[in-house]
């Protein structure tokens, strides 16, 4: 997909499609009345809802103009901005048009400025145009497939554009590696693909197996690893952009790339998208392709903690004692509660590389899904001023996040007769109690949790992953690169 610049007047552009906008009682954006005004009974069915879409043949030079609907003007706001491009975008897929010029970011969004809308542009854009058919032996029929993509702004708009291509190419990876079944998407297969995405970019990539994995005396990952006859492994990506000796952002993935539960297995309905349960560790591959596609100044580290959870004859039981890499004892109430059990050990393992903070990401809790539904991750974190800092790093990015509580109250309901601690609390606020589970392995460096079970995939008739929350911490990781001094280069 190719995305650039245009200029010059819309009249005179050869181009498959130009998409103008037009608000509610037919009030035409600039665009549109630069097209429109000469033939205003072309627009008579047009009357601007949200979403509605008008294709308008024989205009200037385009072979199509686009209008889009974007409903009252003192109501357009963010969520509709994105909602008149997954418009566009749904008619300019069955269009067949090959190119496109894009118009809708002319708008005034809420304070926004141009680079914020171009960059959700080529998102929207990049979203519109996923289709996961790869392993469909006869995929959907298409018409020709939109390759060019230009906005009608001026130079410096470039970098707005090039940062949401990158940014795109994250979340692509990871609703790539989402979408794969889990019998292809195993262990293996993640640890491959951070292999791969080592060799593109020149990361240091790492993959530890069961028996060094034992040897780091990470019991507790091993533990949930036990029933299933794939072999775990603990990939470690470091990319190195920063100073040699800044100290790096660590991102830590879990990657459950099945979940059955375990022991305690889970119902049958719906277990098929147990799959989407490494969507944190996708997250943090895509995170890391986008900050290498952006050349960041910053030192990263990725940890996956990749593993299926069986029910196998090895299988972790209720009850059962673990000691994990800290050192302290876990006794498993419930192995369906597995994420915070493997990424405690990710977490303690974190420690070593001296970080500045880490960000863990996982799909850890439906508990979070009642509190916050698909529209919100949940964030909880030992400094306060961090979580505000990924909050602010989400609402630019429009991936949005909301912090949850992590008091001292909540930490009573971990408590167990018979070791440190149980992997899972008394309380029904479980999303709380699993953060605070983590907590209990992050005290040694400023530490967010991200809780994406509501964000990270979609059910229904659009099941898939998302890609969230990639651009969220894509976003975080260019304003840290930002604060961070640049390294010196030689002279």
């Amino acid at each position: 997909m190719e995305f650039g610049l245009a200029s010059g007047r819309l009249d005179t552009q050869r181009t498959g499609c130009i998409v103008v906008g037009v608000y509610e009682g037919r009030v035409l954006s600039p665009s549109a009345r630069e097209l429109v005004a000469s033939f205003e009974s072309l627009h008579g069915d047009m009357h601007g809802e949200l979403g509605t879409t008008l294709m308008l043949h024989g205009v200037g030079n385009a072979e199509r103009v686009l209008l889009v609907g974007l409903g009252p003007e003192d109501e357009f706001g963010e969520s509709r901005y994105l909602a008149a491009l997954a418009s566009a975008m749904k008619v300019l897929r069955a269009t067949g048009a090959t190119d496109a010029i894009l118009c809708l970011h002319e708008l005034p969004v809420n304070g926004r400025d141009e680079a914020w809308k171009i960059e959700r542009a080529v998102l929207a854009v990049m979203d519109g145009l996923y289709c996961f058919d790869t392993l469909k032996t006869k995929p959907s029929p298409r018409k020709q497939v939109l390759r060019k993509v230009a906005f009608r702004a001026d130079a410096p708009c470039q970098a707005a554009i090039d940062r949401g291509v990158a940014i795109a190419e994250g979340v692509m990876l990871a609703r790539n590696l989402g979408d794969m079944p889990g019998n292809l998407c195993t262990p293996t297969y993640l640890a491959d693909k951070a292999v791969e995405l080592g060799r593109r970019h020149g990361f240091e990539v790492n993959v530890f197996e069961r028996e060094q994995i034992e040897k780091l005396g990470m019991g507790a990952f091993l533990a949930v690893a036990r029933g299933s006859r794939e072999p775990p492994k603990l990939v470690v990506l470091q990319y190195h952009g920063g100073a040699p000796r800044a100290q790096p952002v660590v991102l830590v993935g879990k990657g459950i790339t099945f979940d059955a539960g375990g022991i305690s297995i889970k119902p049958a309905h719906e277990m098929d998208e147990m799959k989407f349960d490494m969507c944190g560790a996708a997250a943090v591959l895509g995170a890391m392709h986008a900050a290498a596609l952006m050349k960041l100044p910053l030192n990263i580290v990725g940890i996956v903690a990749a593993t299926e959870n069986m029910p196998g004859d090895n299988a972790v039981k209720p009850g059962d004692v673990v000691t994990t890499m800290s050192g302290q004892t876990v006794e498993i109430l419930d192995t369906d509660c597995e994420g915070r059990v493997v990424l405690c050990d990710a977490l303690t393992y974190a420690e070593r590389f001296n970080p500045a903070v880490v960000v863990d990401v996982a799909t850890l809790t439906g508990a979070i899904v009642s509190a916050l539904g698909p529209v919100a991750s949940g964030v909880f974190s030992n400094r306060d001023a961090l979580a505000r800092e990924v909050i602010e790093a989400g609402d630019s990015a429009w991936d949005r996040a909301w912090q949850m509580p992590l008091w001292d109250d909540y930490q009573e309901a971990l408590k167990s007769n018979f070791a440190d601690l149980p992997n899972t609390g008394s309380h029904p606020a479980d999303a709380i109690t699993a953060a605070c589970f983590l907590s209990r392995f992050t005290r040694a460096y400023p530490w967010v949790h991200l809780d994406i079970a509501g964000t990270a995939s979609r059910s229904g008739a659009d099941k898939g992953a998302t890609g969230r929350p990639v651009a969220l911490l894509a976003h975080f990781l260019v304003n840290r690169a930002r604060r961070t001094p640049s390294p010196a280069r030689p002279a």
